[in-house]
């Protein structure tokens, strides 16, 4: 077996019109280690968000329209899977996830599949309110009692994947709301992957700001608990099948 220095990663990092952020991430990646292989997913920006990567030295691979984050990310995955990745994580370009912690949440796949960089794990001052967080603390109960572990933060997008976990992603990661996360999760678990979190803080983003206003936070309560329904109830695995045997 390889020790995990010696295993190559992929971090892939979604991006939609993400040109004031995109260079300064991919600088703190490779700050915090020259080993990782930065993939930028453009998916697509029409503000130069490709160049700016392209110019910081990340390889871009570049959507023609805008597939939001699952398409994305599926599309790394793959590119991952065919360039023979043994690991990979995702890292958002609008700088809330901190490159200095991809050591820690990788380090989570020595004894899993999947690594959930984990938001409310006591480890910094990120805090969401109302609604929101009810949604969350209720998605993260149901979907530990099927991962069989305590989750705290099934939501967040800084996770890592094992190769096991990459070839699931490939053959099955849903673009539809919430998909990326919470749907992606549930059936790697119900494919037999395992899951653990790994602490860490998350910050500010570089730009913009992030809707926080009560209809918008009760919107996401009603459809955070369809997505949760819907994650349950499907069985990618008994689709495959079905969809193999028909002639």
């Amino acid at each position: 077996m390889m020790s995990p220095d010696s295993l190559r990663v992929a971090v892939l990092v979604p991006a939609w019109n993400e040109a004031r952020s995109v260079g300064i991430t991919i600088r703190e990646i490779n700050a915090a280690s020259a080993e990782y292989d930065v993939i930028v997913i453009d998916d697509g920006s029409t503000d130069g968000t490709a160049d700016v990567a392209a110019a910081a030295g990340a390889v871009v691979l570049r959507l023609p329209f805008n597939l939001g984050v699952g398409g994305a990310m599926r599309t790394g995955f793959t590119y991952a899977a065919r360039n023979g990745y043994e690991r990979a994580i995702q890292v958002d370009a609008d700088g809330q996830h901190d490159p200095a912690d991809i050591a820690r949440v990788l380090a989570g796949l020595e004894h899993a599949d999947i690594s959930i960089g984990a938001r409310f794990a006591d480890v910094g001052d990120y805090t969401v309110r109302g609604p929101r967080r009810w949604a969350m603390a209720v998605l993260a109960s149901v979907v530990s009692r099927i991962a069989k572990t305590r989750l705290t933060d099934v939501t967040s997008g800084f996770r890592a994947a094992d190769q096991r976990a990459i070839e699931q992603y490939v053959s099955y990661y849903p673009a539809e709301y919430l998909g990326d996360t919470l749907d992606s999760l549930v059936a790697a678990v119900h494919a037999g992957l395992t899951v653990t979190q790994v602490p860490v803080a998350m910050r500010a983003r570089s730009h913009g700001t992030p809707s926080q206003h009560p209809i918008g936070a009760a919107i996401y309560l009603l459809r955070s608990a369809f997505a949760l329904l819907l994650a349950v109830m499907r069985n990618p695995r008994r689709r495959t099948r079905d969809e193999g045997s028909v002639e």
